[in-house]
Parts: structure tokens; C-alpha cells; sequence
């Protein structure tokens, strides 16, 4: 075990299930719908922002008479039709890096800005749900990512300081959201990859989650 490490905490989506891409198809056919300009360039700045916060963002962005309930529930709606058809899949070495941390001794967490029931949902049905301690959801805190809320919350959950946590994520808001919570901050680039900034806020950067053996 890396030695000032004591306990590991993952994003889910972008980091262990292989969603944002579905995520983005869908925003598009929701957006065509819509008629939303510059849709894709929306998306990527609310990865990682729960429900509320997103809906939020796209008042302030397309102005307050924009239905932004109606359309984040279209790309949801959306999004639940594509994986109840094919099925959600695991990004690569997702559950051998759980196995191997677990058998390392590492308590996991999980801190997802996705709801409780979905998340819920899709653990189980991927078979991931007995490797986490604590499951940490968007809808349990007052403010999703960027904030700390979430990750302040994971941290207390499993009994460790967060400057002796690592948190697994793959979007800025999420990096962002474990830095300011005073973690060690592991990026597995999924839809964005890392700026000059967003750099100086990462411990490791690793190409896939395989290459965590390699300091945890």
C-alpha cells in the first residue's frame, strides 16, 4: 500500500462504466430535439454535475425560460432506453482494479453525482456493488462537483481524513471536486483530457485505471 494512502474513493461514470459516450450521443438527439446550439460544448462542462446543478447551469447558460428539466430528463430518458437495450459496459480493467485494491486492503468508496437509485441500479447489476464500503450519491449532498460536498461526505464515510484518500476521476469538475476537498487526485482522462490547470491539480494522470497497480 502506498503509504500515506489509506483508502481509495471512485467516480463511476467515465471512470469504472463506460457512460459518457452513451452520455454524449444522447444529448445530441436530445439537443436536435430541443434545438440546442452548441450542445456538445454544454455536456462537457456539466460532467460530473448532478441533476439539479446541471439544470442549473443550462438556465445560466441558454437563459431562465429555457426548460432545462425537460430537456436533462429527455437525455436521461434517452439514455435509460439505449442501456435497458445493450446493456451498460465496464470501462477496461474496471473490476480487476477493484479486486486488486480490495485485495491490497484499501477500503473503496464510491462518490457519484448520478442518483442514488441509478447508481444503485447499475453496481448491482455489474456485479461491483460488494467492492465499495460506501456509496456516496449526487442527490446526498447540497451541491454536486465541482464542489467538495461529495467527496467531504465519502471521506467521513469511511473514517479517513481526505488528505489521506485518493480520488479515481475522469472530468475536470470531479478533479476540481476532490482537490477542494484536500485529496490526492487520480486522473483517468475518459471525454476530456487534462489542460496546463487542470494538471496542477493531479497527484498521478494514468492512461487506465490498470496502471494504479503501479503506486497503490
Amino acid at each position: 500500500m502506498s503509504s500515506d494512502i489509506c483508502a481509495v474513493i471512485f467516480d463511476m461514470d467515465g471512470v469504472l462504466f463506460d457512460s459518457e459516450k452513451i452520455s454524449r450521443m444522447m444529448w445530441i438527439k436530445a439537443g436536435a430535439e430541443f434545438n440546442v446550439p452548441d450542445v456538445l460544448e454544454a455536456e462537457l462542462c456539466v460532467i460530473g454535475r448532478s441533476f439539479a446543478d446541471t439544470c442549473q447551469f443550462l438556465r445560466e447558460r441558454y437563459g431562465e425560460n429555457f426548460p432545462a428539466v425537460e430537456f436533462r430528463t429527455r437525455c436521461s430518458e434517452l439514455f435509460h432506453e439505449y442501456v435497458s437495450k445493450n446493456g451498460m459496459p465496464l470501462l477496461p480493467h474496471a473490476k480487476e482494479i477493484l479486486e486488486y485494491l480490495s485485495q491490497k486492503g484499501y477500503p473503496l468508496a464510491l462518490a457519484s453525482s448520478t442518483r442514488r437509485v441509478v447508481v444503485d441500479r447499475e453496481l448491482e447489476n455489474a456485479g461491483l456493488t460488494p467492492y465499495f464500503k460506501t456509496v456516496t450519491c449526487g442527490d446526498e449532498v447540497p451541491h454536486s462537483k465541482p464542489e467538495p460536498d461529495i467527496y467531504l461526505k465519502a471521506c467521513a464515510s469511511l473514517g479517513f481524513a481526505p488528505k489521506n484518500c485518493a480520488a479515481v476521476e475522469d472530468s475536470p469538475n470531479g478533479i476540481r471536486s476532490a482537490y477542494w476537498a484536500g485529496m490526492k487526485c487520480i486522473m483517468v482522462p475518459d471525454q476530456v483530457q487534462p489542460d496546463e490547470e487542470l494538471k496542477c491539480l493531479l497527484w498521478k494522470c494514468c492512461p487506465s485505471l490498470a496502471q494504479l497497480e503501479e503506486f497503490l
